[in-house]
């Protein structure tokens, strides 16, 4: 049984980097290979759509409970967030770099770049540009987003806006 899950596991992700799939194929635990290709295309919409167009139209659940950092946040919450990167980098560009889905989940890489020419987020405008990469794993439901965890580059995000404190130099011996 264990080599038959590997098999499927190294299947799934040459179909999840190929983009290639078998007719009336399922996963291993038998969601249609369908299912994982509409959840795909929602996630993908929140990059496409949403942050680079402004356009918040993708699917949540009623439910839907977003995770980051220390704390959970409503759909509401990220809504609010999502506007505010759009703020501060009016020209915010996301690209999904590789979307690899398996049951009810759907992990993004993504790579954002923008200039800082606004204010959102509590971040000033700065006038500088940026390029930092995450990824975001997202939980479906239904063909909507029910849950989502996303990991950024927070601090290469702070060090290339100039944001951050510069130590004190040490004194000289």
């Amino acid at each position: 049984m264990k080599t038959c899950n590997i098999l499927l596991s190294a299947m799934a992700t040459l179909v999840a980097f190929t983009g290639m799939t078998p007719c009336g194929a399922t996963a291993s635990d038998g969601v249609r290979a369908e299912s994982l290709e509409l959840n795909k295309s929602v996630t993908r919409r929140v990059y496409e759509e949403g942050l680079n167009q402004g356009r918040f139209e993708v699917p949540y659940s009623a439910d839907f409970v977003g995770h980051g950092g220390r704390r959970n946040f409503t759909h509401a919450d990220g809504m609010a967030e999502a506007k505010g990167w759009r703020e501060a980098f009016p020209d915010l560009n996301i690209t999904v770099d590789k979307q690899v889905a398996e049951r009810d989940l759907v992990a993004v890489h993504w790579t954002a770049r923008g200039t800082n020419t606004g204010t959102g987020n509590g971040i000033p405008a700065t006038g500088r540009a940026v390029q930092i990469t995450g990824t975001t794993l997202f939980r479906m439901a239904d063909g909507r987003i029910a849950e989502e965890w996303t990991c950024a580059d927070s601090f290469g995000l702070m060090k290339q806006l100039g944001l951050l404190a510069t130590p004190a130099a040490a004194p000289a011996r």
